[in-house]
This record gives structure tokens, C-alpha cells and sequence, in this order.
């Protein structure tokens, strides 16, 4: 395992005073950076070597750059992003002035977020899946509407089929009812069979026709006879 930088027992911890500052910057300046690990002892301090590099580096170098990040700035660290990810300490590397932490939070803070407000994702620096499916929630909106109008034109067939079944029912049930004007004739239809006496009384009156019309038929072919005065 990896041994610690210090004894954590014997440093102090929380916020830097102004004599702790001027000793570090009057070490470095005379001794440089050397290792970290041994510079708190040479130079009178109860820090951890860690608690040291990183106020130096994010604090009192003589080149640090304060202030906003230019739009120069801010398209090198996206395309840096985009070739080395969260390596935050090469990409400040890249920029003079800049520290590791403070490119760091000014990428989550606002190019993360102005990235994705372009439709790119911030992970892999490619178009989000986001802005390509917006035309198809329209499309889908469309569909409903069309669907909608749809469903309601089937409605209204429908109930126009209801109507229609009503009406017929309505007509059915007039049939079938008593009460829907329609006369009530009552007829009896009785056949009865001819009686014996009616029977010989046809056929009387059939010979006494046929007696007739062969009288007739003698009386036309009887000479005529010519009367002279």
C-alpha cells in the first residue's frame, strides 16, 4: 500500500491564515517545488504535503489566471474534453493560468449544460437522442389528432347504425302491436263441401241448357220456305 504523505496526527486542518500563505510562497521561491511530501517539514509548516500542493497550485501561484474563461477557452477545453474526457489535469495543462479544479467546475457548471442546450451530449460529444425524436413526438401528435377524428367518425357511424336499428325495431314492433291503426277485418273463411241435392240440381239445369241449344241448332238447318202472294 501506498504510504501517507504525513503524520495527519500533528497538522492542522480547516482554512489557510496569511503567515501559513507567506511561508509556502517564500519556500517555493527559494527552494522551488520539490517534493511535496518532505516541503511542509522543510518549511516550518504543520500541513499535510497534499493540503500544500493544492494551495499552491490553486492559490497562490504568481501565474494564476483569475477571472471569467474566455470563448477561446471554452472551445479549446470542449475539444480537449472531447479527445482526453474527465482529465482534467492535461487539459489545464493546455491552458496557461488555469488549474485542474477550476476547469472542472466551470465544465459542470456551464459548458456541460450549454452543450446539452445545442442537442449534443456532453458524454461523448454526438447529437442527442433528444432533439431526434422531437419531430417524432409531432408526428405523434398528428396521429393522435387523426386518430381522434377517426374514433369520432366512428361514433357518429355508430350511433347513425343505432338510430337506423331503432328505427327498424320501432317499425317491427308497430307490426307486431295492435295499436297501430291497422283494421281488424275478423274474416271466417269456411269451405264446405257441396251438398247431394245441389249436385243433381247442376245437372238438370245442364241438360235443360243443352236440350235448348240443340233445338236451335235444328231450327237453322230447316229449309226456308218462300211465300209467294
Amino acid at each position: 500500500m501506498r504510504k501517507p504523505c504525513c503524520d495527519k496526527q500533528d497538522t492542522n486542518k480547516g482554512a489557510w491564515s496569511k503567515q501559513e500563505d507567506q511561508k509556502l510562497i517564500d519556500y517555493i521561491r527559494e527552494n522551488g517545488e520539490g517534493c511535496w511530501r518532505t516541503l511542509p517539514q522543510a518549511a516550518g509548516l504543520l500541513r499535510c504535503g497534499k493540503s500544500c500542493r493544492l494551495r499552491w497550485i490553486n492559490y497562490l501561484r504568481p501565474d494564476l489566471k483569475r477571472g471569467n474563461f474566455a470563448e477561446d477557452e471554452e472551445d479549446l477545453i470542449i475539444k480537449l474534453h472531447a479527445l482526453l474526457g474527465n482529465r482534467w489535469s492535461l487539459i489545464a495543462g493546455r491552458l496557461p493560468g488555469r488549474t485542474d479544479n477550476e476547469v472542472k467546475n466551470y465544465w459542470n457548471s456551464h459548458l456541460r449544460r450549454k452543450l446539452m442546450n445545442m442537442g449534443i451530449d456532453p458524454n461523448n460529444h454526438r447529437l442527442s437522442h433528444i432533439n431526434v425524436s422531437r419531430p417524432q413526438t409531432s408526428n405523434a401528435s398528428a396521429d393522435a389528432k387523426s386518430s381522434g377524428l377517426k374514433t369520432q367518425a366512428n361514433h357518429q357511424s355508430e350511433k347513425s347504425q343505432v338510430e337506423n336499428c331503432d328505427q327498424v325495431s320501432d317499425a317491427g314492433s308497430c307490426l307486431e302491436d295492435d295499436s297501430c291503426g291497422l283494421p281488424d277485418l275478423n274474416l271466417d273463411l269456411m269451405i264446405t263441401m257441396p251438398s247431394l241435392n245441389s249436385l243433381a240440381n247442376v245437372e238438370e239445369e245442364q241438360k235443360l241448357v243443352e236440350s235448348n241449344t240443340s233445338s236451335e241448332l235444328e231450327f237453322t238447318h230447316s229449309p226456308t220456305l218462300v211465300l209467294f202472294r
